[in-house]
């Protein structure tokens, strides 16, 4: 699959994040820019009056969709759904896949009863379905949404061997830390720039009263996420692309840099809420919410994850902007890394219904719904960003489409499934096992290259 260089230009944008101010939200949105119709949709389609997408009439048409989304973010691509079903006359069923995905359709399909659908999170698992002979290709009148609305990165992170496959739907911008304002404000922390800085930041929330740091280390996707922000700056990403394809093994002493780094703060289990048994015990929602609950005392100062952490926060009573703030990733090297991540829509059934779906994903219109309900960045550039809901979603967006063709994709999501995202099994239960003895560098680099030697060659 193609790649792009990273250069300054993404980590100078991103960082802009960290300058804007906070202290309000604008709650308000618009309708957001109406592009024009590629003209791809046939005759009689359905078209709303506010629509950038012509959609068939689709009556009657029972399609399935599977995603391991839960909670809200379920909640939401279910209103995306429905304005589908309002649109087409079709009837969409939402199916509540687990992980590893390409197991669950596995299973589905060996019973006879694949989704028309698939909600995607991994390059990698894209790249097994299109092995396994279960993808589709994209039709034209997806392709061309995406030709209008999509950057080239994220065209050919859904194409193997140039052909179309995915839809990317949903970005992440996964180089993020939240912080609870109220807890940096009583212990006079300022926002890092620097993984010194922020080690320093943590030590002076801890002297404070407070867990500085929180990890939800049961979910073991968090715990690559931490390595693959201090490898891209640290290492650069030309090595990042390396170890990313398996070029240079997981041996190479970049890694062991990287994980020495890393061991900066697992290694100093009072810098993380419950230490290391607590964090490995704390999934990824409760290392959110911890955060910001307990009034003055929360478990935790600080959370690292990706824009959709806002989602959590919206279950507390901390308002993102005021009671939430958020900087960039720290920088290890020269700049602060920028790492994205992303679901995409994949036809798993050649139907007339799964590819009105595929269309109406990469659209404007289905952007703009998620968009406005929050806890969701579209790689769509067509969008306005009017419709986030607050300036701090809107900035993280804005960032991303600027960032264009500059981005790095999530490693893990890149890798076979069953190295970078399988529970209990290969680089999440190896960094599960690096949280609880940080010290064992060279073990952990052994297990990652054993693991991943043997995922990239079955």
């Amino acid at each position: 699959m193609h790649r792009t260089r990273q250069v300054g230009r993404a980590a100078t944008v991103f960082a802009a994040i960290g300058a804007l101010a906070l202290t309000g939200c604008s709650g308000g949105s618009d309708d957001g820019k109406d592009g024009k119709d590629t003209g791809g949709a046939t005759a009689g389609a359905s078209e709303s009056p506010t629509s950038t997408v012509a959609l068939p009439r689709l009556d009657g048409e029972q399609i399935s969709v599977a995603a391991v989304w839960t909670g809200a973010e379920q909640q939401n691509f279910i209103k995306v759904l429905d304005e589908f079903e309002k649109r087409t006359g079709a009837k969409v069923s939402f199916v509540p896949a687990q992980d590893p995905i390409v197991n669950f359709l596995g299973t589905k399909i060996a019973g006879g009863q694949p989704p028309d659908v698939a909600m995607i999170p991994q390059v990698g698992a894209i790249q097994q379905a299109v092995a396994k002979k279960w993808a589709k290709p994209v039709g034209n009148e997806a392709r061309a949404q995406l030709g209008q609305n999509y950057a080239q990165v994220w065209q050919d992170l859904g194409a193997v061997d140039g052909t179309q496959y995915g839809v990317y739907y949903k970005a992440a911008n996964k180089s993020l830390v939240w912080y609870n304002a109220k807890a940096f404000e009583n212990a006079g922390a300022a926002e890092p720039k620097t993984w010194k800085d922020f080690l320093t930041t943590a030590e002076t929330v801890s002297a404070s009263g407070i867990t500085p740091v929180s990890v939800g280390g049961a979910d073991g996707w968090t715990l690559t996420d931490w390595f693959e922000n201090i490898y891209l700056s640290q290492a650069g990403p030309e090595k990042y692309d390396q170890l990313a394809k398996h070029a240079i093994k997981w041996t190479d002493p970049s890694v062991k840099d990287a994980l020495t780094t890393l061991g900066q703060l697992f290694g100093k289990p009072e810098l993380i809420a419950g230490g290391a048994s607590g964090a490995l015990q704390t999934e990824f929602p409760a290392s959110v919410t911890q955060t910001f609950t307990g009034g003055d005392q929360p478990k935790a100062a600080m959370v690292f994850e990706g824009d959709f952490v806002s989602v959590n926060i919206a279950e507390t009573d901390a308002k993102i902007g005021t009671d939430a703030k958020v900087f960039p990733f720290p920088a290890v090297g020269a700049d602060s890394p920028v790492v994205t991540g992303g679901d995409a829509a994949v036809a798993l059934k050649d139907s007339k219904g799964a590819q009105a779906l595929l269309t109406f994903l990469a659209s404007t219109d289905a952007a703009k719904i998620s968009a406005g309900a929050g806890g969701f960045l579209s790689p769509n550039k067509s969008l306005d960003p009017a419709v986030y809901p607050n300036d701090v979603q809107r900035t993280m967006a804005q960032a991303l489409i600027a960032a264009g063709d500059d981005v790095r994709f999530d490693m893990s999501d890149q890798a076979p499934q069953s190295f970078g995202g399988t529970p209990g099994k290969g680089e999440w239960k190896i960094l599960q096992d690096f949280l609880k003895s940080p010290k064992d560098i060279a073990g952990a680099q052994r297990a990652l290259e054993s693991a991943a030697a043997e995922a990239y060659t079955s």
